[in-house]
């Protein structure tokens, strides 16, 4: 029995001074994972040559810990509703630590990407319950709307300085730092956990999880998150990629019926691992999709922003990863403030507003050539750098909000596999852009369009769910 106090007060004097160790502790884990996407981007080469890794075992270095940080997000939500998400984040972040040193050791390609997959299972654990603890240790709502900002932003920052963070640890020591520098980090994080998170209770009774919805999730996403990353190097039509989308579709079409007879019929005593029910919210519905949108646009551009700079422009690793200090630095101003606004005015006006501003910022890309100066390009780092953090903790708040307190932790599954789908699905499409054009620059004008469409159609999306939440209150 945990004697961990809620760090919250019930006055509300003590409301408005927020507990910091709980916040520091969950945003360390998560900050964690999301650098470890894109902190490896940069040392490929030099890891290739010191562990004699092929081209396709590097593709899996890369992309095979996100493919299993997808596949495994919704077990980890669902873990986490059931058996506890302190114990669970706590799991999950020994894992990743386990995992990372396993990294660092590595001396060739097989215990290099087991270690890497064990790293998204860790991962897959630690992310969607460390959005349930913050929501159980501030239960206020303008408190949690504050610090879900800053969990949000800590993430944006860490996912888009992965390559400036590599860059650094590959030029200055060697690509093993890059996995080194997670031990210490993830010690601190377990220790205040430990000291100040409080650990709500898991649920007792009633059914147990479906292990066939398990499976069937995992297999599902695994393969789309799969395919979708093999189709940047292999093409649409790659017998692996047309194969891992039938065995997605099939997966993940049966895992909907199991889900729904499941919730409908109550049987066997067992629950549903993602009730189908949550989706008839529009703002769970919509706030998903955003997900999906926001990180197609963001990330897919980013991805394409890094080869433009190092390929059409000759900057390396290390310059490209200074160049992209515009957009990363945003996430500082902007997380924070998405927080405080969504505490003032509800998740959907920043969101609307930023997703708005990402739009416009994206077709600045459009004026990216050849030989076009840095300082043009910055309207549009700039821009899109304030909208995506801007975005992300509204959203998150806005999904958590529709789900139901006992189901925070697959609603934050839910909102990160939406995310890690858009993240795939941007890089995969955008890099066949490129290489179907034959030339970087107008591949990357035809994603930048691509791109402010997604936003757009985001804001759309949180504009509708705007003026639902405002007619229910009217209504009520």
């Amino acid at each position: 029995m945990s004697t961990t106090t809620d760090p919250v007060a019930v006055a509300p004097a003590a409301q408005e001074r927020l507990s910091w160790p709980p916040l520091i502790a969950l945003s360390l884990g998560y900050f964690l994972v999301m650098l470890d996407v894109t902190v490896v981007t940069v040392a490929v080469p030099t890891i290739r040559e010191s562990v004699g890794a092929s081209t396709s075992a590097m593709a899996w270095v890369v992309d095979g810990y996100s493919t299993v940080f997808a596949g495994l997000l919704l077990l980890g939500g669902g873990l986490g509703d059931r058996l506890g998400h302190r114990k669970v984040f706590l799991t999950g972040l020994g894992v990743f630590t386990v995992a990372s040193v396993g990294c660092g050791v590595a001396t060739n390609a097989a215990t290099l990407i087991a270690s890497r997959l064990l790293q998204g299972a860790g991962g897959a654990l630690l992310v969607p319950t460390s959005l349930a603890l913050l929501a159980a240790a501030y239960p206020e709502r303008a408190a949690r709307a504050k610090v879900i900002g800053v969990w949000g932003g800590v993430a944006g920052v860490a996912f888009a300085a992965g390559p400036l963070v590599g860059g650094l640890l590959v030029g200055g020591l060697n690509w093993r730092t890059a996995f080194w520098i997670n031990v210490p980090i993830a010690f601190l994080g377990m220790w205040l956990t430990v000291k100040y998170v409080p650990s709500p209770k898991a649920r007792t009774g009633g059914r147990s999880l479906d292990p066939l919805g398990q499976v069937l999730g995992i297999v599902g996403l695994t393969a789309l998150a799969a395919m979708l990353n093999e189709a940047g190097t292999k093409g649409w039509s790659s017998p692996v990629v047309l194969g891992a989308l039938a065995v997605s579709v099939v997966a993940l079409g049966l895992f909907l019926l199991v889900e729904r007879r499941l919730e409908t019929r109550a049987e066997d005593g067992k629950a549903p691992l993602l009730p189908p029910s949550l989706f008839r919210s529009p703002g769970f519905s919509s706030s998903a999709a955003v997900g999906v949108l926001l990180n197609l646009g963001y990330y897919g551009m980013l991805y394409l922003s890094t080869l433009y700079l190092q390929n059409e422009r000759g900057y390396d690793a290390l310059g490209a990863g200074i160049a992209l200090l515009p957009t990363v630095c945003m996430a500082v101003v902007a997380a924070p403030l998405s927080g405080r606004l969504t505490a003032r005015y509800g998740p959907y006006v920043p969101m609307t507003a930023a997703l708005l501003l990402g739009s416009v910022g994206f077709l600045g890309w459009l004026l990216a050539g050849p030989d076009t100066p840095y300082w043009v390009l910055l309207f549009a780092l700039i821009t899109t750098g304030l909208a995506t953090p801007t975005t992300v903790p509204a959203a998150t708040a806005a999904i958590v909000q529709a789900a139901p307190d006992e189901s925070a932790g697959v609603a934050s599954a839910v909102f990160n596999v939406a995310r890690q789908i858009g993240n795939a699905v941007g890089v995969a499409l955008f890099s066949t852009l490129t290489a179907a054009s034959g030339d970087l620059v107008p591949g990357l004008h035809t994603a930048a369009v691509i791109a402010s469409a997604a936003f757009f159609v985001g804001a759309l999306l949180a504009l509708s769910s705007w003026r639902a939440a405002k007619q229910r209150a009217a209504a009520s």
